[in-house]
Formats: structure tokens, sequence, C-alpha cells
């Protein structure tokens, strides 16, 4: 508008002026090394005029073409990206069916025009995975991790679920460690390193991360127990099989003392021992375990004991059936320990105080064998009857 102004003030101006100076119109030389120019003062300015008006038309005839090429420009990339929108929806329809072929190619296909390329490429590389193309699935990871800049975590989470997926544990556990330094709370990548560490076998590290699942609330408390009952029993395993029992013994001393006055590594320990012979020492955590609290798991492996000591054993037992009553399981512990050391009227009482409880084909059996050693075949007899029944009972021929 400021243009067509000045051009109409500038025309204005050549009517009004122009007669004035009919007869004063002046003398201009242009002189160069080949030419000289001549013209009247007017003839010169008509002449800028005109070509100010050359140099206006030009500009606007450039401004519509470049318009015109952004215009169109534009119209591509639009349908461009409406396509891929297209696309990305279809994919997700066929990942619901299961059919990632079709997944990957949709997700693909003109990716670099979606609204987030970098999920594009993610979920493709996933689904290459899954048809076993190992290849492609490398190629999206890349191009994804390209579009990334920055923000590399999904495509760090991505690759090591592909490299679990593919058993290559080791290089996801340091993809994963390397996740938990920028991320520690992430709930996939703690579900990941739950995956890559059991199958390492790094039991320190998987009892490193559960604080942290349990403060991003992965998995459930039983969940998170189980996983830390599975990393100390690895490390229990791992402790015997470098060093055999002493060194067992060694690692348990150098735990906290709260870490041995846990009644499921109690039990652990006390197993790992009997296997390795060593029944002193496991007796020695089983008692230790029943004066702070009562578990049936604990008294469940005495009679696999063989210390010398039974005397101990069931003294202990009869003080826990003072204090927690007339248990079956404590009875029947106690039944069992007597019949080792030939015990045999002790040992009827016991298991008859058990079977007065709850019926058990197992006391109905060493209860007829202790019989049998005191002469009362009937009875014994009669035992082993009502034992086959209730065995017959619980597992009903099909």
């Amino acid at each position: 508008m400021l243009k067509v102004l000045l051009l109409f003030l500038l025309l204005m101006a050549g009517i009004v002026l122009g007669p004035i100076i009919a007869g004063h119109q002046g003398y201009v030389l242009i002189q160069t090394d080949n030419w000289n120019i001549e013209t009247s003062v007017t003839g010169l300015v008509i002449i800028l005029v005109l070509s100010l008006l050359v140099l206006f038309a030009i500009e606007w005839l450039l401004r519509r073409l470049f318009r015109t090429g952004a215009r169109t420009r534009g119209w591509f990339l639009g349908r461009k990206r409406s396509r891929a929108r297209k696309q990305t929806k279809q994919a997700l329809l066929k990942l619901a069916e299961g059919d990632y072929q079709q997944v990957e190619k949709l997700m693909a296909k003109n990716a670099d025009h979606a609204e987030q390329p970098v999920v594009n490429y993610l979920l493709a590389a996933e689904a290459a995975q899954q048809r076993g193309d190992e290849a492609r699935a490398n190629q999206h990871l890349e191009r994804a991790a390209e579009l990334a800049d920055n923000d590399q975590v999904p495509v760090e989470i991505t690759r090591a679920r592909i490299q679990l997926a593919r058993n290559e544990n080791h290089a996801a556990r340091h993809g994963i460690d390397q996740l938990l330094e920028i991320t520690p709370r992430h709930p996939e990548v703690l579900r990941l390193a739950e995956q890559a560490y059991i199958r390492t076998g790094a039991w320190a590290s998987l009892l490193d991360i559960i604080p942290s699942m349990q403060k991003a609330q992965v998995g459930d408390e039983a969940h998170r127990e189980a996983l830390s009952q599975q990393a100390w029993m690895g490390l229990m395993d791992k402790a015997r099989a470098e060093q055999g029992s002493e060194g067992l013994k060694q690692w348990w001393r150098n735990q906290s003392r709260k870490t041995r006055q846990q009644p499921g590594l109690q039990v652990a320990m006390a197993e790992h021992l009997i296997e390795c012979d060593d029944h002193q020492t496991a007796q020695e955590i089983i008692l230790d375990g029943l004066k702070r609290q009562y578990d049936e798991r604990l008294v469940m492996l005495m009679p696999r004991l063989k210390a010398g000591n039974p005397e101990q054993l069931e003294k202990v037992l009869r003080q826990q059936i003072k204090t927690h009553g007339d248990r079956p399981l404590l009875w029947s512990t106690l039944g069992q320990l007597l019949m080792q050391h030939g015990e045999w009227q002790e040992a009827s009482l016991a298991f008859r105080a058990a079977l007065k409880q709850r019926p058990d084909a197992f006391d109905y059996a060493w209860l007829a064998d202790v019989l049998d050693r005191l002469h009362k075949p009937e009875e014994a007899a009669a035992m082993r009857r009502d034992g086959l029944l209730l065995t017959l009972q619980n597992n009903p021929p099909s």
C-alpha cells in the first residue's frame, strides 16, 4: 500500500511540475570509458521511475512464484502427514491382531512424516523382532536413535527389550545398568533389569533394585519378597559353589544381623548346610531361629539333622509345645526324632498326640512302624489301614 501511495505521489508531482520545468529541463551527462549518455533531468527522472516500476514488478512476480512453491510444498507435506497418520492407526489395529509383518510395514512407511516418528520406528523394530528379522529391527532402532536426539531413554529401553528377546542377556544388562543411572525408578527399566539380572545371575544387583521396585510399585509385595528370596538363594549357591561349606559359613557371618535373622534366609541357609553335610552349623541356625520366633519351615528341617546332639532338639521341641500349644507339626517332629533314637514308647505318644489333632498319612505310617517295634502288630495294621484310607480319600483314583 505504501508503495502504491509513493507511486501516486510521484505521478502527481510529475503532472504538476512537468509543465513548470518544461522549458528548464536541464542537462545530464553520464560519461564512462566507452560510452557518453546525454539526457535531460526530466528524462533521467522518468528513467528512474520506470526502473523502480520494473523492480517492483519483478519483486511481485518472484514473491508469487515462491509463495506458490511453498504452498505446493506444504500441500505435499500435509498429504504425507495425513497418510502417515492413517497408516499409524492401521498399524495399531494390526498390532492388536498380532500381524507383525503389517505392523512393521505400516509403521515404517512414511514414519519420517508421522506425528511421533521415533515411536513409529520403535514399534516397527519390535514388530520386526517378533517376526525374527533382526537386521530390519536393528535398522529401525538406529533410525529411531538418530531422530531421538537427546531423549534416548525410549530407544535404549526398546533395545534392551529386543536383546532380551534374543537372549543377548549380558548385552541387555550392560544397557540396563546405564539406564538405571539415568532413570533409577523407571518401571519398565526395573522390570527389564529384573529379567536381565536373573538370567545373568547378578543377585547382588537384583537385591539393590528391590527398594526402587517398591517405590515405583513394580510388582506386589509377595513378588518382591520372592525375588529377594531368590537373590539370597543365588548368593548362597554362588558362595557354596566357589568355596564349599567353609566359604558359605564365612559368607553368612559377613551378613548383617538383620539379614541373618530373617526366617526365610535361615531356612535356606540350613538347607544348604545340610546338603554340605555340615549338620552342626545347620542345627545352630535352626535353634537360633526358633528362639526368636516360631517358624514351621525350621521345625520341618529338624528330622534331617544328624548333628549328634538329639537331646537339644527334643528339649527345644518340648519347649515350643509349651509355648505355642499342641501343634500337630511339633508332636510329629518330636515323634520322628524319638524314632531315630529308639525311644519307641515316647514316639508312639507323640504321634498319637499329632493324630489326635489332625489325620495325616505319614503320621499313621510312622506310628505303625513304632507299634511294630512295640510288638503290637494288630494295632500297627489298623494304623496302616487308616493311613491307606486317608490317602485314597485325598487322592481318589481317576
